[in-house]
């Protein structure tokens, strides 16, 4: 009779554990996890992960497009053997579905032979919106900060 009175409890804490982890990610953090995902895929030199993460109807300065958007990539990496991106803070800002985030970029290339060829100061300015829980970048704007 014991064991009984401990049912309602072990239920109800099995209940708020499958509900801590079945919990989705709030879609700031998504956002912000794939803003870094941005910054590694181009550390690794990876055009093909870029590109997924661009909306089909992506539009870049100059009307860059999507595939516009992956042979500059591909282009940079073929150019430059390192390159070095660190983030500055970001500020998002959401709307149901879409959002904007706003931050400085510092990019460094190289040869790989010690210090950078150069580096540069980017202020950076994304909208994204939100397909199926994933982040898509359809528009980003960036000017120098010399």
């Amino acid at each position: 009779m014991r064991n009984h009175r401990w049912r309602p409890a072990a239920v109800w804490l099995l209940l708020t554990l499958l509900a801590i982890g079945c919990a989705r990610t709030p879609p700031e953090q998504r956002l912000r996890e794939t803003v870094a995902s941005v910054e590694a895929a181009i550390e690794q030199r990876d055009a093909s992960a870029l590109q997924e993460m661009l909306a089909t109807d992506f539009v870049g300065p100059e009307s860059l497009d999507r595939d516009g958007a992956r042979r500059l990539a591909q282009l940079l990496f073929l150019r430059h053997r390192e390159i070095g991106v660190t983030l500055g803070p970001v500020d998002v800002q959401l709307q149901p579905g879409h959002a904007t985030a706003r931050l400085t970029v510092a990019v460094a290339v190289g040869t790989g032979q010690g210090l950078p060829d150069a580096a540069r100061l980017y202020d950076v300015e994304t909208g994204w919106r939100e397909d199926d829980g994933e982040w898509r970048l359809t528009s980003a704007r960036w000017t120098s900060k010399l």
